[in-house]
């Protein structure tokens, strides 16, 4: 077991108990053939007290740094009784090395029951200090085992020497011989045990610890990416409100200028039409969320006049309930380029006299339903609708908005445009 222990503590380095209980095995195993080899001569009896008192500083070296206590002030009384040992037996007759040599070990014996009883006392002030875990708790058990276990044996030890003659024949000698070492190899044991626990733990702690780095690894790249497209966002907002700053004060100036200088009223026209969509883009570039109720003011005020200048009835229908929602700039700007493509083929393509514009929120979703009483569709396009009259761009449009444009025409029956975008 002395050597199991060594090859152990020389595996696990960082354990500083191990060599102690592989000395303490060692040395006891040095005590017992000195004992039984050679106890008659008696120029070997210092020999056998002073591995003794080794010993009993190795046990409590031992037992006590599992509990990481430790007293410089016992160090030193256990250091001076090696010392003494030898030294008082230098002071004596040979006739007096016998009996003091059992005086010494009877000594010792009581030594060796305190330090095991101390460190029972130390680990139940440890137990009720703080609430132990299983682990703890199964080690409490077995130290009160042990030290039972070493009551009893250190009893047979001491009673085996101080009666030699009076328990004579009755067994006591071999229980008392094999005691102490039984006792030691369960100590060694339970060291390997401890040591191979402690071994499974640490690997464990590892993987946790190795888990934990991955997570605050992965969260650390989320934050990265998260910055990073923040910082995206930033800079496509800043160079938006860029162009669309240039646009209103370059491109705006001069199209406002053509519109009222223009000798042309074609040409006027023209300029302010692409002067009304100049100012479309640069609030959809600007950013700046429209309220639903303010854009369809907008929307319904352009649509009847555009219906009404071609000699179309317009009927605009608003949403039953109040609106409270707002619309991002790009939704407004999609939706309100949605309308001008619908109200321009219904004044070009679809001879209608009247028109119906009905718009609610409903789930959720914003819906606007645009009817004519037109012509509809020709049979010519029966089946490739997002080919004419601009309606790949519309559904397209709503697209871009996780929405749907929806389109239903017959000849004779009109046409009717469905928008859907989500809030």
């Amino acid at each position: 077991m002395a050597l199991v222990l060594a090859l152990l503590a020389r595996m696990n380095r960082r354990d500083r108990q191990l060599p102690l209980l592989a000395a303490l095995l060692a040395g006891w195993a040095v005590y017992a053939v000195h004992t039984l080899v050679l106890d008659a001569l008696p120029q070997f009896t210092v020999l056998r007290s002073a591995l003794l008192a080794m010993l009993t500083l190795l046990l409590a070296r031992y037992l006590l740094s599992l509990l990481g206590w430790r007293r410089a002030w016992l160090d030193l009384a256990l250091w001076l009784q090696v010392l003494a040992v030898p030294f008082s037996h230098l002071l004596v007759s040979d006739e007096r090395q016998g009996p003091l040599a059992d005086s010494w070990a009877t000594l010792m014996t009581i030594e060796a029951a305190l330090i095991i009883g101390a460190q029972l006392a130390l680990r139940q002030r440890e137990r009720q200090r703080r609430s132990p875990d299983a682990h703890a708790q199964q080690d409490w058990r077995w130290m009160l085992g042990f030290s039972a276990a070493s009551a009893v044996a250190l009893g047979l030890e001491a009673v085996a020497r101080l009666g030699p003659t009076l328990f004579a024949g009755t067994g006591l000698h071999s229980a008392a011989g094999i005691s102490v070492p039984l006792l030691l190899l369960t100590l060694g044991l339970h060291a390997v045990q401890t040591s191979t626990r402690g071994r499974d733990e640490a690997e464990a702690q590892l993987l946790a610890l190795e888990q934990s780095q991955q997570d605050h690894l992965s969260a650390m790249e989320r934050s990265f990416a998260d910055m990073a497209e923040q910082k995206l966002e930033q800079v496509t907002e800043r160079e938006r409100k860029r162009i669309a700053a240039d646009l209103h004060d370059d491109l705006g100036a001069k199209l406002l200028t053509i519109v009222h200088t223009s000798e042309s009223d074609r040409i006027s026209t023209l300029a302010r039409e692409a002067l009304e969509e100049m100012r479309l883009s640069v609030r959809g570039l600007t950013g700046k969320p429209v309220h639903l109720i303010d854009a369809l003011g907008d929307w319904r005020a352009e649509v009847v006049s555009r219906l009404g200048q071609a000699n179309i009835l317009a009927e605009w229908k608003s949403p039953a309930e109040e609106v409270t929602h707002t619309l991002p700039a790009r939704a407004y700007v999609q939706t309100t380029r949605i309308l001008r493509e619908s109200v321009s083929n219904i004044i070009k393509h679809s001879g209608a006299t009247h028109c119906t514009v009905s718009c609610a929120v409903l789930n959720g979703d914003f819906q606007v339903v645009i009817q004519d009483n037109g012509q509809g569709i020709s049979t010519e396009l029966d089946g490739r609708l997002d080919k004419g009259h601009g309606m790949a761009s519309m559904k397209s449009r709503a697209k871009q908005m996780q929405g749907q444009c929806l389109v239903e025409s017959g000849p004779g029956w009109g046409t009717v445009i469905r928008l859907t975008i989500p809030l």
